[in-house]
Parts: structure tokens; C-alpha cells; sequence
């Protein structure tokens, strides 16, 4: 069993309060547990306007397969028209 971990530092421009944040935010997170069935939680920059912290963690059989999941989720993540992605750390336990 191999657990992936993934931390996306994001921009959110134009959210110039909390509230415009959370909901850019939200919405991401949401999509992203539905579309890949990861657990997704905001660890960072919670009370900062305009940036987010971002974390995604799987659970897979193999090395691999976290790796190719996580791909898909940084892509994912990548193409939303409403964040700018910044720095990206991914660790594999």
C-alpha cells in the first residue's frame, strides 16, 4: 500500500475578501473528492485573501498508480480558470 500526498500553493486573482476565496475554493475541492476520490482539505493560507493551500492525499495499491492519479489531479488542478497554480510538493509514503 502506498500513500500519495500532494500540496498545491494557488492564487486566487480577483478574490479580494475571504468569502470570494472560500468559494473558488470550496468548489475546487469538491470537484476534485468527486471526480478522482481523493481526500482534499485546505491546510494552509486559510485567513489570507486571494491565496489558498491546497493538500490531496491517495491511498493506492502501487507507487504508480498514486503517481498517475496525482498527474491527473495537478492537471485538474492546473486547468481551473479561476486559480493561477504555484509551487507544487508531492511526497509518496
Amino acid at each position: 500500500m502506498v500513500v500519495g500526498v500532494q500540496t498545491f500553493t494557488l492564487s486566487v486573482p480577483g478574490a479580494s475578501s475571504l468569502k470570494a476565496k472560500r468559494s473558488v475554493v470550496k468548489s475546487l475541492k469538491d470537484r476534485l473528492r468527486r471526480r478522482f476520490n481523493v481526500s482534499v482539505a485546505e491546510t494552509g493560507l486559510q485567513d489570507t485573501p486571494g491565496r489558498a493551500e491546497l493538500t490531496v492525499a491517495v491511498v493506492a495499491g502501487s507507487r504508480s498508480h498514486a503517481d498517475a492519479l496525482l498527474d491527473r489531479a495537478d492537471a485538474f488542478v492546473a486547468a481551473e480558470p479561476r486559480v493561477v497554480l504555484g509551487p507544487v510538493r508531492r511526497d509518496i509514503y
